[in-house]
């Protein structure tokens, strides 16, 4: 029975096409767990575009195998087109700065919301968590008004909602919208409305991805990033100045890898700190601290040098778009890597998160010992 198991939780951030790396690392453990119609992760963390996988694999949660071919297909075959629109009438005088305030966004991803409304079906949920396949499934967004990063969460009924000075959790019944609202990249993407309040981008006020998790009661946490973690900082040559398109890569990163990475490292630290302290302070102290078992797959290649090896697959109007920001020049894949929801970009991202889990399968396969 699933009470049997401990409470495995996935946490998926992401960045746009970026995303499809993560379902390279959950193609590869497929084939190294030996049961794969089965679920490992009852608790289910996601943002930005790491929602939309957390989401497919939830609604597919009672048959895991499945949740792994869909996701294959979903990102296999995404196009720009089926992400965001760029010829809609008038679209390039709009981007004139006189237009710029009076526009949501830079793109118009109405295409999204179709795609996903047709390839995820949030009705699967209720069955999923009545019959234990699913502990819960949150997705993050960031308020606009409060400035609170908001898990909406779905799941078992004894699950509580939580509050915290800059995040909090909402127990409701998830929809695309949420979806939308999370993946919503400021300025590329509108903000979204849920209830009283404009909602944007899950990772940017998110400064603790591996919490929601916690909230949930999880035992083991396995983190998917998108974003390549180096040991040794590289330095150019400092020959041009940074352009537009790297500046913004930058910002970027610093939105979806850095709260990842500082977060892990943190909850690596109280693991490593909680058998120091005595049991009797932490009751008089009234704190219940325990220790979590973590693991983390991040990119062993930088995405942004794979994106510009791929930048020319993107629509002639984005590619006019952005030329003059230099995201088509070298050096400027970063900005490029968010936006390439094209097939051969997003299968390269698969195969490097396939053979990036194949390296360490040795380690899934102690994590998941108790599969076997």
């Amino acid at each position: 029975m699933i009470a049997e198991f401990p409470k495995i939780a996935l946490i998926l951030t992401g960045g746009g096409a970026r995303a499809a790396y993560q379902v390279g690392v959950l193609s590869a453990l497929r084939e190294l767990l030996p049961k794969p119609q089965r679920n490992p992760f009852p608790i289910l963390c996601g943002s930005s575009a790491g929602s939309i996988n957390a989401a497919m694999i939830a609604v597919w949660s009672e048959a895991f195998d499945t949740a792994i071919e869909n996701l294959l297909f979903f990102w296999r075959n995404c196009h720009a087109s089926d992400v965001y629109r760029t010829h809609s009438p008038g679209w390039f005088a709009s981007l004139k700065p006189c237009c710029l305030n009076k526009r949501r966004s830079l793109l118009d991803n109405a295409p999204l919301k179709a795609l996903l409304s047709r390839s995820i079906d949030f009705g699967r949920l209720d069955s999923a968590i009545a019959n234990a396949a699913l502990h819960s499934l949150s997705i993050t967004c960031s308020g606009y008004d409060s400035g609170q990063s908001v898990s909406f969460f779905q799941g078992r009924t004894d699950l509580e909602p939580w509050q915290h000075p800059q995040s909090c959790g909402a127990h409701v019944k998830l929809t695309v919208d949420h979806l939308m609202a999370s993946v919503a990249i400021p300025f590329v993407f509108p903000a979204v409305k849920i209830n009283r309040e404009y909602f944007g981008d899950g990772a940017m006020r998110q400064t603790s991805p591996v919490s929601p998790a916690i909230q949930f009661g999880a035992d083991k946490v396995l983190a998917i990033g998108d974003g390549y973690i180096c040991g040794e900082a590289y330095r150019g040559n400092g020959g041009s100045y940074p352009s537009s398109a790297r500046i913004a890569g930058q910002v970027l990163s610093s939105v979806y890898l850095d709260n990842l990475s500082q977060d892990l490292d943190r909850a690596k630290r109280i693991n490593a700190l909680l058998p120091m302290i005595p049991e009797e302070l932490w009751r008089e102290k009234n704190v219940c601290y325990r220790q979590i078992e973590i693991m983390a797959i991040t990119p062993s290649e930088r995405l942004d040098q794979l994106a510009e090896q791929h930048a020319s697959c993107l629509p002639g109007a984005v590619r006019k778009m952005l030329c003059g920001t230099g995201a088509t020049d070298a050096g400027g894949g970063a900005l490029v890597s968010y936006l390439l929801f094209e097939p051969s970009y997003t299968q390269a991202l698969i195969d490097l998160g396939y053979r990036d889990a194949m390296v360490r399968r040795d380690e899934l396969t102690t994590f998941f010992e108790v599969f076997y």
